[in-house]
This record gives C-alpha cells, structure tokens and sequence, in this order.
C-alpha cells in the first residue's frame, strides 16, 4: 500500500469513527433527554425508561433534531406540562455535552 492509500485509508478510517461517536452521542442525549421529560411528565421505573427509549426511537423519522421536539412538546402537550420549544433546545444542548462524556467514557 502506498503512503496516499495509507493516508486514504486513515482518513476514512476516522471519518467512519467520527460518524459512529456522533450518532452515539445523540442517541444518548435523546436518552437522557426522554428520562428528563419522563420526570416531568411523572412518570418513573419502567415507563420512564420505556418513555425514554420511544424518544431514542422517534428521531430516526427523520434527519435533526424537529423529530424528537415535536414528540416530547407533544407528550408535554397530551400531560399537561408547559414547556416551549426554546427550553426543550436549551435543555439538549445542556444533555450534550454530557452525553458526549458518557459515550467517551464507555469506550
């Protein structure tokens, strides 16, 4: 193997890390997110984690974020909790960084 095809190879190589390590961050940012909104919702045990999986779940309708804010403002909506949009994005924001260490600490 040549050094370009050396180099080609290690690029691609991180690129195909780089991509798992963000789809796992998010996935565990919209865990933590779903046991947040499980709390405020009331629920705990087993239908918080349920809750939580259904919202892992739902962002893959489709690319970003909307999936999973439309779902939890509604779920928030359907039981009575009064949170905007704007606190639901502050509150991922805040679960990022977080999720970011979890996921680094596990590998």
């Amino acid at each position: 193997m040549s050094g370009y095809e050396e180099r080609q190879h290690a690029m691609e190589t991180k690129l195909a890390h780089d991509s798992e390590f963000r789809f796992k961050v998010t996935n565990r940012r919209n865990r933590l997110l779903g046991r947040w909104a499980a709390e405020q919702i009331g629920l705990v045990g087993e239908p918080a984690e349920e809750y939580a999986q259904s919202v892992v779940l739902c962002d893959f309708e489709e690319p970003g974020d909307d999936d999973v804010v439309r779902k939890v403002l509604a779920d928030f909506g359907g039981s009575g909790v009064a949170v905007d949009e704007a606190t639901l994005r502050q509150k991922m924001a805040e679960l990022l960084p977080i999720a970011k260490q979890q996921v680094h600490d596990t590998l």
